[in-house]
């Protein structure tokens, strides 16, 4: 008989039976009575106090977690596949079997995945650092010029008042063209000043009537007689900055009335709402634009036209204003018909 079972029946016998000689041979007579080996192990599980129920569980749990190996065997060689897509590895480094040198081989990629990613922190580092000096370099000299030009407008209009009568019609020309000169610096500073402070601070959102701004704005333009706009009867209430978002909607006003040689200007501001974004469009019956001049017309300072008034920095205000509202702007054009800048604002 199996001496653990032996021990185990000894300790629940009394002291007397334990030195009884009969007691081996009883313990042989058991012995012989099983034969069957699974008998047997039955004797030896209930002797070590495992239960078939504690086998099962334990089996099972196994399984499982055999299972669960291989489920991330998986899922590590579908990683693998992406890296060598992107051809971090030239050849495949293991054999799929093989768990660990998989594993080594993620920890390797992951390794290099972090110090690539350090670098690209530290590229964009240094390009924020960059454009934020940048933006306050065009903010000071915005600011420096101002005076200057200011007093040259004062000046050159003195000039004309007090010697109108002495000065001949070239003099009088020459002091006009300084003054549209300046002028058309001035309003260049002005943009350079806009454009810069755009996204430059994080700026409260708040409810803002469109109703009511894009009404001030026509108010404040002076519309010439043969300029009609058509406008929904309710603009949407919105989040966000009234003056970001009143230099939107003015730069593209001014714009659909601007370059429009029409006898009868008809501007059209629509909208929809979706679920993230508020959707608008402003369409106007203008010169229209060549296809082959949609992306140079956001870009700052680029004119289509030779127009000493305009800065050429409309639209890229525009288009900076809807980054930062993480919107987007596209354009629908066609020469001598029209053109409708079409553009979202995440709510």
């Amino acid at each position: 008989m199996n001496s653990l079972l032996k021990r185990q029946i000894r300790k629940y016998v009394s002291q007397e039976l334990q030195s009884n000689g009969e007691l081996d041979n009883f313990f042989e007579a058991i012995d012989k009575s099983y034969t069957v080996a699974d008998d047997q192990f039955g004797m030896l599980q209930r002797a070590t106090k495992i239960s078939s129920e504690e086998l099962f569980q334990a089996n099972k749990q196994l399984i499982e977690e055999t299972a669960s190996q291989k489920r991330i065997i998986r899922k590590l060689e579908s990683v693998i596949d992406k890296l060598q897509f992107y051809d971090l590895k030239n050849d495949r480094p293991i054999e799929s079997s093989d768990s660990l040198k998989l594993v080594d081989f993620i920890d390797n990629q992951t390794n290099e995945i972090i110090k690539i990613n350090q670098q690209k922190d530290k590229l964009l580092k240094n390009l924020e650092r960059q454009n934020q000096e940048l933006n306050d370099y065009a903010h000071m000299v915005s600011h420096d010029l101002k005076s200057p030009l200011q007093s040259i407008e004062a000046l050159t209009a003195w000039v004309l008042a007090d010697y109108s009568a002495i000065l001949d019609a070239t003099g009088k020309e020459s002091l006009e063209l300084i003054r549209e000169n300046v002028e058309k610096m001035d309003t260049l500073v002005k943009g350079i000043l806009q454009y810069s402070t755009i996204g430059k601070s994080e700026k409260e959102l708040y409810d803002v009537s469109l109703d009511s701004l894009v009404s001030e704005i026509l108010i404040n333009r002076e519309e010439p007689e043969n300029v009609t706009f058509l406008i929904p009867e309710k603009l949407p209430v919105i989040k966000g900055d009234r003056f970001r978002l009143e230099q939107l909607f003015m730069h593209l006003i001014n714009n659909a009335v601007k370059f429009n040689d029409k006898e009868e200007i008809i501007v059209e501001i629509g909208f929809k709402e979706e679920i993230d974004f508020w959707k608008f469009y402003i369409k106007d019956n203008g010169n229209g634009i060549e296809k082959r001049y949609f992306e140079k017309i956001f870009v700052a300072f680029q004119k289509l036209e030779d127009d000493y008034k305009s800065t050429g920095i409309g639209l890229s205000i525009v288009e900076k204003i809807i980054e930062v509202y993480n919107g987007d702007i596209y354009l629908e054009s066609e020469p001598k018909v029209g053109s409708t800048f079409h553009f979202s604002i995440k709510k």
